[in-house]
């Protein structure tokens, strides 16, 4: 009887796995501590005082204040309420400025208000997937209520150029949102120095359980709730906290502040190794993306002349797991409006692959999955023949 394959995970921007220090510091929130923080007595103030302090981690980590941070279900939570209240700022202003490759948080709830009646400029992207600082000064007017650019793709690991755009805001007195998901503990974040109004965050992406994100609300902005019930989150966001995630949220914060830079050069020394790896022993291989300004974990490859999707249906066999796009649109047989909106064609679109790397990979495993990608596309090729 054959040994069961090792799982090989290779895509950490669809979800990460939960560090082993992050659970130890949630559990007691999930067995003895249990006290509703907003309770007054004892159990509860020990809840309350957890919250704070997780509040404290993340805000080290971004740089910011500790009362500029509110607790949230998700990326997908924060960015809507950014953008709601963002609009709620003003009835006035009916105008939105995004781009063509955000994450669908941002991309249905810009189309939901499309259909409200606001006016939603589509900004393109070049061929390396950057937004061209020029485009988003002409777009933007004195009717604006907001404009929201991803920190980095989630699909390509492009990074953009977020604090000249923050400047062409502010010259132009637009609210300024940025959906850092994908870039939080990948790359240094100082936002008392930025003075941006809007940042969204996602546990899961950082070695977190899924269901905890955060949103950073600057202290001059005014802020309309998204979720309207209790006084929780300083008023901000009502509903009972979800204690035992938030401190799992801030421990997790508190690692990537301490540990960012030393398994950053480590993941980026996988990510190199393993695109040279497959551009060595595959022909006609593409790196989709601004190769100088991404993410140091993230490369997205199209294999020219191979399915995407059966190159997954044959990875997953293997249980070596990456993705041909982002997580919330798996599923659709569409190729990547991200890669489309570079100009990169349906065929090709469907040809291409996310691999994503994280702390807890190995350069065995990384070689391994290399050796198996590399069979794999040479089979799928000469099926085609």
């Amino acid at each position: 009887m054959s040994l069961p394959l090792p799982v090989i995970y290779l895509d950490n921007n669809a979800t990460t796995q939960t560090d082993p220090a992050v659970v130890e510091a949630m559990l007691p929130y999930l067995t003895v501590r249990y006290g509703n923080p907003s309770s007054p007595y004892a159990l509860g103030k020990e809840s309350a005082t957890a919250i704070q302090t997780a509040r404290e981690q993340v805000a080290a980590l971004l740089r910011c204040e500790a009362a500029e941070i509110i607790f949230t279900s998700s990326g997908t939570e924060s960015t809507n309420a950014a953008i709601m209240s963002a609009i709620a700022a003003d009835p006035d202003r009916q105008h939105i400025v995004t781009t063509r490759v955000e994450h669908s948080a941002t991309l249905k709830t810009c189309e939901m208000l499309a259909k409200r009646g606001y006016e939603i400029t589509w900004l393109g992207v070049d061929s390396k997937g950057q937004v061209n600082p020029r485009d988003v000064e002409k777009a933007l007017r004195s009717d604006t209520a907001l404009l929201s650019v991803m920190w980095a793709n989630n699909e390509t690991g492009t990074i953009f150029p977020i604090s000249e755009l923050v400047e062409i805001a502010h010259r132009k007195g637009v609210y300024f949102h940025t959906d850092a998901v994908q870039a939080i503990g990948k790359i240094p974040i100082t936002l008392n120095t930025l003075g941006i109004q809007f940042l969204s965050l996602s546990g899961h992406k950082l070695h977190c359980p899924k269901g905890v994100g955060a949103l950073y609300i600057n202290k001059k902005t005014r802020f309309t709730p998204f979720l309207i019930g209790g006084s929780q989150e300083n008023n901000k966001r009502g509903g009972t906290e979800n204690v035992a995630s938030i401190v799992a949220l801030g421990k997790a914060c508190e690692l990537a502040r301490e540990r960012a830079a030393m398994e950053n050069e480590k993941i980026l020394h996988f990510r190199n190794t393993f695109e040279a790896a497959l551009l060595n022993s595959i022909s006609d291989v593409k790196i989709n993306g601004d190769v100088d300004h991404r993410l140091p974990n993230t490369t997205n490859l199209t294999f020219n002349g191979v399915d995407s999707e059966a190159l997954l249906m044959l990875l997953d066999e293997r249980q070596i797991y990456c993705s041909a796009g982002s997580a919330c649109t798996s599923g659709s047989h569409a190729p990547s409006h991200v890669l489309k909106a570079m100009g990169i064609s349906d065929t090709q679109a469907r040809s291409s692959l996310r691999f994503s790397f994280s702390h807890f990979n190995t350069e065995t495993e990384l070689q391994q999955a290399a050796e198996q990608i590399t069979l794999l596309v040479k089979k799928i090729r000469n099926l085609a023949v």
